[in-house]
């Protein structure tokens, strides 16, 4: 079966680069609600970006150990369609929020990512990013992909992802959705349009290519 393999670019912080990145084609965006984060957002810069995005773009916001409070905030002005969890939440926690979430999991050393994965069976499904300590995500690093057990959700691949290499991970990896921050941007929290284009782009004729054959 021919599965189109979606998009979501992470880490917009202006309406400007939430319009770039719609126009250029993504299926989602995301935004970054950590303090710690060179690509954090407010409550408010989400809003005015959430309001600014055209039809059939889905916002997704990405939250590490927050508060339920701290999260509720948020969820009571930007009317976010997704939530990604980046810390140490339980399962329990993660379906506080009436809104379907992703688990994002960092490929460490060590750890049965299939077994810790299992744990979150009401996840819509389980980002896998590369383990650096003490950084819960965003790194740019990319990690072995010959690594990833199979796993009984949806597969969103994130880590080092850029235009050159993300045809590679498509192939090799067959992931559900591909998730990219770094691999697109000018600076940190920047975008740059042309890297943007570039990396759908690739994504799209991969795709296309597939159904085709």
């Amino acid at each position: 079966m021919v599965m189109r393999v979606r998009t979501k670019i992470c880490g917009i912080t202006s309406v400007a680069d939430a319009l770039v990145v719609a126009q250029a084609g993504v299926d989602a965006i995301g935004l970054v609600f950590y303090a710690k984060s060179p690509r954090a957002v407010n409550a408010a810069q989400a809003q005015e970006i959430v309001a600014a995005l055209p039809p059939f773009v889905s916002t997704v916001g990405l939250f590490v150990n927050a508060t339920q409070d701290e999260i509720n905030a948020v969820l009571a002005m930007v009317p976010l369609d997704v939530l990604q969890f980046h810390g140490d939440e339980t399962p329990e926690f993660c379906e506080r929020f009436s809104r379907p979430y992703f688990r994002a999991l960092r490929m460490q050393p060590g750890v049965d990512i299939a077994q810790l994965a299992a744990q979150y069976s009401s996840a819509q499904g389980i980002l896998l990013d590369a383990w650096v300590p003490g950084v819960p995500g965003g790194t740019g690093e990319r990690f072995d992909w010959a690594q990833i057990p199979s796993l009984a959700k949806p597969l969103i691949l994130a880590g080092g992802l850029n235009a050159h290499n993300v045809t590679q991970a498509m192939d090799e990896v067959q992931p559900w959705a591909v998730d990219v921050s770094g691999g697109v941007e000018a600076s940190h929290g920047i975008k740059d349009a042309d890297k943007v284009r570039q990396f759908l782009y690739a994504v799209q004729i991969k795709n296309a290519q597939q159904c085709d054959g």
